[in-house]
């Protein structure tokens, strides 16, 4: 690795999928000449919200630009061998094409996914809403008697490797250019309306024209660094692995007869993974908690997974937990919806912080404008302001209904 220079036009706090794509498409774009460096403090990755999340994408969102950034983000992962190819390695994400289904209980959940349809079908999703019967019909074993509606995504969602999409921006970003370091960001120097550099922990003094943070859960202690504040904390969410001793595979018509990423009333989800399946609940208490806590809440499972499942089809009545880890939300208290872009008192300083879980799926097009911004001064492609700091600043949420 070539030594550290004394100052580089950008500095990325965070090298994970995020920090990794700002510094793929600054180097990306052709009308960048600068120097990159991004700052990891784990080179492991272990305990990276990345690495630990679920590894899906959806269209079925509430809100408009959140539609359009998966929308992208499925054009990036289908071509992400063509775009990220090094030295003859091209890397595969081995997309699932399983879709999400989301099951309404009652006329008021029935009613969000009609509204939430509505925007999706707006942008070109291809999404549809289910009947009951037609629930049953294209999946047996699912009990519907106590469901009004569902949506189901038919084309652009599913899941995927989530490390190989942190790594393929990185290596690709590396092999264009940046520079990428094993350390942490301990301190950010400025100068009235703009930021002078960071310190690193190893002692080392960098200089910076921008700085970028994306740390992730951590997002705020790097902003405080810089003397802000951002509504930014770490939630824990457990998910949990599990088989059957019955499989439903093998029984609907849809999607090859794969049950999708299903979304109970109740909030829990499960999917398919492997022989078995993975699943997770939201939790009824969800307290911030410290960043280097990552103890699974194992009862979750007995408590809220496995009855809600149970309840929903005669599959899954007889289950066994095989493993269970904990992740981070970097979640935005005012509106579960990212925080991109500048801060309006300090404009060289930039956020990609608090995406609420929707991280791993949202990372091409934030990344992408945040470099925008940097090298243009503007995003030219897909306007990511209405996320920008200023309502943060005004306490008016741009919101996200469709949290899972």
């Amino acid at each position: 690795m070539s030594e550290l220079r004394s100052s580089y036009d950008v500095v990325i706090v965070g090298g994970a999928v995020i920090g990794s794509a700002v510094a793929y498409y600054l180097t990306a774009d052709p009308d960048f000449d600068g120097s990159v460096l991004m700052v990891e403090r784990d080179p492991t990755y272990i305990h990276a919200s990345t690495a630990l999340s679920a590894a899906s994408i959806r269209t079925q969102f509430s809100n408009p630009l959140n539609v359009r950034m998966s929308q992208y983000a499925h054009d990036v992962i289908r071509d992400f061998p063509d775009l990220m190819e090094v030295d003859g390695h091209r890397p595969d994400l081995a997309f699932q094409a399983g879709g999400y289904m989301f099951l309404a209980g009652d006329e008021a959940q029935a009613a969000i996914l009609q509204d939430n349809h509505e925007v999706q079908t707006a942008c070109g999703a291809d999404v549809v809403l289910l009947e009951p019967d037609e629930i049953a019909q294209s999946f047996p074993h699912l009990r519907v008697h106590d469901l009004t509606l569902a949506s189901y995504g038919r084309r652009g969602e599913g899941w995927f490797d989530n490390t190989g999409l942190l790594q393929g921006f990185r290596n690709k970003a590396r092999a264009q250019g940046a520079h990428v370091v094993h350390d942490e960001v301990v301190g950010i120097a400025r100068a009235g309306a703009r930021v002078t550099g960071v310190r690193l922990a190893s002692g080392a003094e960098i200089g910076a024209g921008h700085v970028v943070n994306a740390s992730g859960p951590r997002a705020a202690r790097t902003a405080r660094m810089a003397g802000l504040e951002i509504p930014v904390e770490p939630r824990k969410r457990t998910t949990f692995a599990f088989i059957c001793e019955t499989s439903p595979e093998g029984t609907a018509q849809v999607n090859e007869g794969r049950l999708p990423l299903m979304v109970d009333p109740s909030g829990v989800y499960c999917r398919p993974e492997g022989a078995g399946f993975i699943a997770a609940a939201p939790p009824k208490d969800d307290p911030e908690v410290d960043a280097e806590d990552f103890e699974p809440r194992y009862d979750e499972f007995e408590a809220l997974v496995w009855p809600a499942l149970a309840a929903r089809s005669q599959a899954f009545e007889a289950i066994r937990m095989t493993n269970a880890w904990a992740g981070h939300y970097a979640y935005n208290t005012l509106d579960h919806n990212m925080i991109v872009g500048p801060h309006p008192e300090l404009e060289n300083f930039l956020f990609a912080n608090g995406f609420s879980g929707h991280g791993l799926q949202q990372a091409p097009a934030a990344g992408r404008g945040v470099a925008e911004l940097i090298v243009h001064g503007r995003y030219r492609t897909l306007d990511l302001s209405p996320a920008g700091m200023e309502r943060i600043l005004t306490g008016t949420p741009f919101p996200e209904r469709a949290v899972i």
